[in-house]
């Protein structure tokens, strides 16, 4: 189906339709390779804003990796003194006690045993951590661990804290617990990393929350990304993502460990403060320099070849069209500022014209010396005939006889109508073609004007329809009507109930190709009368020469003479208005 649809599509063959689609193709690969080039950089870009985006996390969760690796190492600095003051609880509870009140950064320090008891710790008494969720959570898994905890919170909030297995020997003992405030940890989070919306927060290894927020106003929920839990995010770790927030938007997330295997920390930044709007735009604007590009260069040529060729081109065009058509009043002048090849064309058709211009010139004085000899000769012909036709009507004059007159009244007739042949012709504006319909109302008037005198009543009727033949139709095409039309006069009778006798011609075209001449007379009651058959014999002589057909009807007082003949086509082409195709007009569609 596509083959036929390319089958049948016809492509433009202009100049700058062609030169736009080399043009294209040459262009072509130098749009790939800029395409090519500018992706390439711009994924080179975006994997070194992931690894800027990943050190500005770092970065910024920098303090807070320093705090908890020093409460890690304080929690292993105090197992040593915790196992040797673990038959002492009061001692032990004072080695906690003096050790939050020398430091700022913890807020709780102690041991709690396997039994959830805690003695040794730097809250006075004895506590129950059964409930806590650290010692939950360390049930399940002892282990280090970086978790929350209601303990060590003077404001009922949770608190952070770091747990470190405590062991004699093989022996699990318990833990010891250092706790920190949230805020402590948010604290240490390094300010100034783009913008009030870059958040960042911490959780462990069990999806929990340590810090978040900048000043902790900050819902959470609008820094983590949407339908995904912070468990599923520790296989991205150290890498980058982008996903919508809970609010809808679309935000670049970061995640780098800050503990490793315990604490991780996530970045939440918009996409204008990630740097990765930049790369959309590069990616958009490696896919539109080219088609810039494209549509610059195809301007500048199709403007260079129209300056240059198309307009030179259309102008000579043009000036062939007005030859074409007609206009030899001056050779087409020579195009000025043309390449040195449409200057050389233009002024070879200045040169062709010229010559062209001055033939014709000489052929048309030619011609028109030939027509004016060739109307003299039927003027004269015609003269000669009228002086034929004169001498037999002063022979008719003289002699006595009716029959010898009636048969030099025929002949009288018939030369006459050979006169006006000739006549028609040398009057005509075009030599070769007589207008019928002309020729035989003028043989009808003089044989009228001729044979009727005044008093007889006789009704003459014409129907002719205009008629263009050549000349060697036209001849015996009249001698035919004059034979008819004479024999019509000749032997006309009454029309019937008292009305006077009538004679009548008609002449129609039937077809582009066909003519009918019809000659019809009244007979009255009285049959025909019997003539000598010669008039008969040369409308069958005439008939033949046309190529016609004649058809004889004698019905109740009427008799007609129908002729059917070929018409010659007459092509008339007037020396101003010839008919010529033009360049463009062979073209489907074209107008002018």
């Amino acid at each position: 189906m596509l083959r036929g649809l390319l089958d049948g599509w016809e492509f433009p063959k202009g100049l700058g339709f062609r030169l736009g689609g080399l043009l294209s193709l040459a262009i072509l690969p130098i749009g790939l390779i800029s395409v090519i080039q500018t992706l390439h950089l711009s994924r080179e870009y975006e994997r070194s804003a992931e690894i800027a985006l990943l050190g500005r996390t770092a970065t910024a969760a920098a303090g807070e990796r320093a705090l908890l690796q020093g409460a890690l190492g304080t929690a292993d600095a105090l197992g040593p003194a915790v196992l040797e003051t673990m038959d002492n609880p009061r001692a032990c509870a004072d080695i906690m006690r003096s050790f939050v009140q020398r430091t700022v950064n913890f807020a709780y320090a102690g041991f709690t045993r396997l039994d959830g008891t805690s003695e040794c710790s730097s809250v006075p008494g004895v506590h129950d951590m059964t409930q806590d969720p650290a010692f939950k959570h360390f049930v399940e898994s002892p282990g280090t661990l970086v978790t929350t905890s209601m303990i060590g919170s003077e404001d009922g909030e949770s608190s952070v804290i770091v747990i470190q297995p405590l062991y004699r020997g093989a022996e699990l003992l318990g833990y010891i617990g250092v706790a920190m405030s949230h805020d402590m940890l948010r604290s240490t989070h390094v300010a100034g990393l783009g913008g009030d919306s870059v958040q960042v927060l911490t959780f462990n290894n069990l999806g929990q929350i340590l810090s978040g927020g900048q000043d902790g106003k900050a819902s959470l929920s609008d820094l983590l990304p949407r339908d995904k839990s912070l468990p599923s995010l520790l296989s991205r770790s150290e890498t980058t993502f982008s996903d919508y927030s809970a609010q809808g938007e679309r935000r670049i997330f970061s995640v780098v460990p800050v503990v490793p295997g315990l604490v991780y920390a996530m970045g939440s930044w918009t996409r204008s403060e990630s740097g990765i709007a930049g790369i959309d735009k590069t990616r958009r604007t490696a896919l539109v320099l080219p088609l810039i590009l494209w549509a610059a260069s195809l301007s500048v040529a199709y403007f260079a070849v129209y300056r240059l060729v198309l307009r030179h081109i259309r102008e000579l065009r043009g000036q062939m069209r007005r030859f074409a058509i007609g206009d030899r009043s001056a050779p087409p002048p020579i195009l000025k500022d043309a390449p040195t090849e449409i200057g050389d064309m233009s002024a070879t058709f200045h040169n062709m014209a010229r010559i062209l211009i001055r033939d014709e010139d000489a052929m048309e004085a030619a011609v028109n010396e030939k027509t004016v000899l060739l109307k003299e000769v039927h003027h004269r012909v015609k003269n000669n005939l009228q002086l034929i036709a004169s001498i037999i009507n002063m022979q008719i004059r003289v002699i006595d006889h009716d029959d010898a007159k009636r048969v030099l009244r025929s002949v009288q007739d018939r030369v006459a109508s050979l006169a006006t042949i000739y006549r028609n012709l040398y009057q005509a504006e075009h030599l070769d073609s007589v207008e019928a319909d002309r020729l035989l109302m003028d043989i009808i008037n003089q044989m009228v004007n001729a044979s009727v005198g005044p008093g007889t009543g006789l009704r003459v009727e014409t129907d002719l329809q205009p008629l263009v033949l050549m000349p060697d139709q036209a001849v015996p095409l009249s001698l035919l009507a004059t034979e008819a039309f004479t024999n019509a006069l000749k032997y006309s009778g009454s029309g019937g109930d008292g009305r006077p006798p009538w004679v009548r011609m008609t002449l129609r075209s039937e077809s582009p190709t066909e003519a009918v001449l019809e000659v019809e007379n009244s007979t009255g009651e009285a049959p025909m009368a019997e003539g000598t058959g010669l008039g008969s014999q040369l409308i069958d002589a005439f008939a033949s020469q046309l190529e016609g057909r004649t058809e004889f009807d004698h019905s109740a007082g009427r008799f007609s003479m129908r002729l059917h003949f070929r018409v010659e086509p007459v092509q008339r082409r007037p020396a101003a208005m010839a008919d010529v195709v033009l360049t463009s007009a062979a073209r489907p569609g074209s107008q002018h």
